[in-house]
């Protein structure tokens, strides 16, 4: 059984919550008492008989009912916000009721919740809980998982989460175990052959960055055999999509992100370049706004906090429509440039709350 790190949270999360199981049942968990290891077995079908090695940082029994284990999130090589994030899982044995789940999955602080209170926690990581759990669990036992993450809400400042429902600190959400990457070379790969698969297809796409923007596009009544993740490769992905016959690309994404395009920075990685307020003051100089309004803007810390400030002084969705049109003249340009050929353009912002704040070019979608 590997020990490796490159991991997902949900993963990380699963493994706190086993070792607090072992720990209050007595079973012992691998390796010596100072660095002990929990194996976790993983799914989906790809990955399903596959057991890794996840450290435990700590165990503790609170009661006799009750224990508690951390472990901390490490995603590998790859660049991930929740690196050495703490997890902690609370379990407590409880008495079964025939009638009512095995297994009951709680939000602790900065484990994000729905709207209704339910914690976001997605239909993988409910399937690794249950895997790695309930084979474990005495026959007339209900077993709670409370999943804490002390350093969830100031890092869910920093996603999008907000927009989609997950409030309060961060989701334990995709698809599989391993870390995929939205900046390495094997994602643009599997992104160009995923597109070259639906151009087969379909001659009109949407390119969404990220599930939010897949979301986004779901909502406007776009097909979901339609809608391409181009995590942040639109620029590459752009050039193979007009080459190989493309004839209509809908561009959808977080404004903070897609800002980018309108300046010609066509790789939207955080870790690509930057110069996102200045893109934004020079459409606001477009439009018709002052030198001093521009520089209030530059002052600012984000985009979110920039647009907040345009729209307090009643230019906001002005400007934003300038930073769409922007985006798509940029864009018509880097297909010229890399492609030396034209294909049909839009482009939908949506800012923090999943709202649409600007589009352009989209009259015939």
């Amino acid at each position: 059984m590997p020990q490796v790190s490159g991991y997902t949270l949900p993963v990380f999360a699963v493994a706190a919550a086993k070792a607090a199981l072992y720990h209050l049942l007595g079973i012992p968990v691998q390796g010596e008492p100072e660095h002990p290891t929990i194996a976790v077995q993983l799914q989906p079908e790809q990955d399903r008989g596959k057991e890794v090695g996840i450290p435990v940082q700590q165990l503790a029994c609170v009661d006799t009912e009750t224990a508690l284990a951390i472990t901390r999130s490490d995603p590998g090589p790859h660049l991930d916000l929740t690196r050495n994030t703490p997890i902690w899982a609370w379990v407590k044995r409880e008495l079964w009721v025939e009638g009512y789940p095995k297994l009951i999955l709680e939000a602790g602080e900065g484990m994000g919740r729905h709207g209704d209170g339910t914690p976001a926690i997605y239909a993988y990581a409910r399937q690794l809980f249950e895997v790695n759990l309930l084979p474990h669990l005495p026959v007339h036992s209900q077993l709670r998982v409370r999943i804490i993450l002390p350093e969830g809400k100031r890092l869910a400042e920093r996603t999008s989460n907000a927009a989609f429902g997950v409030l309060e600190g961060l989701a334990l959400l995709g698809t599989r175990a391993e870390v995929e990457p939205s900046s390495s070379a094997d994602s643009l790969e599997k992104a160009r052959q995923t597109l070259q698969q639906r151009l087969k297809q379909h001659k009109r796409l949407a390119f969404c960055v990220g599930s939010h923007g897949q979301q986004v596009a779901l909502r406007q009544g776009i097909p979901l055999e339609q809608v391409l993740l181009v995590a942040n490769w639109i620029g590459p992905l752009l050039v193979e999509a007009a080459l190989r016959g493309a004839e209509r690309i809908h561009m959808i994404g977080y404004h903070g992100k897609l800002i980018k395009l309108a300046g010609g920075i066509f790789n939207t990685s955080s870790h690509v370049a930057d110069g996102r307020l200045e893109i934004l003051a020079a459409a606001l100089i477009r439009w018709g706004g002052t030198a001093e309004q521009a520089r209030q803007v530059l002052a600012f810390a984000t985009v979110d906090a920039a647009v907040s400030y345009l729209n307090h002084i009643g230019c906001g969705p002005q400007v934003m429509e300038e930073v769409a049109a922007q985006i798509l003249r940029r864009a018509d340009r880097y297909l010229q440039k890399y492609a030396n050929c034209s294909l049909e353009l839009g482009v939908t912002l949506f800012d923090r709350q999943g709202q649409i704040v600007a589009q352009s070019g989209i009259q015939e979608s």
